[in-house]
């Protein structure tokens, strides 16, 4: 059976870091992508970051750029979210996902309802 699942998450002062972690089982991390969305109260879920693992290419949503950095440890089967520079607005439950067939390009908000397989989530919460 193959699964995802989220851990790292917390509350954090504005500023502050935190890394999330999503572990995969019952497949490898072969296939064409992973990524992470967020989805905050009362908003649609939004992608937020994506890896590619032909060539560990990496993408990132706007508001995220430069603050937030995506990896993988293909040994541990795990993929990692550092997040630094936190904002309140950074404030969601956090879903990593990934699907056998497609590509970064699916790994966002417009076309996230084509990816297969997802975590339960994981709450980052930055307030003071």
């Amino acid at each position: 059976q193959v699964q995802l699942v989220e851990s790292g998450g917390g509350l954090v002062q504005p500023g502050g870091s935190l890394r999330l972690s999503c572990a995969a089982s019952g497949f490898t991390l072969n296939y064409p992508a992973i990524g992470w969305f967020r989805q905050a109260p009362g908003k649609e879920r939004e992608g937020v970051s994506c890896i590619s693992s032909s060539d560990g290419s990496t993408h990132y949503a706007d508001s995220v750029k430069g603050r937030f950095t995506i990896s993988r440890d293909n040994e541990k089967n795990t993929v990692f979210l550092q997040m630094n520079s936190l904002k309140p607005e950074d404030t969601a439950v956090y879903y990593c996902a990934t699907d056998r067939d497609l590509s970064c390009t699916y790994y966002t908000t417009s076309h996230q309802r084509y990816l297969e397989v997802w975590g339960q989530g994981t709450q980052v919460t930055v307030s003071s």
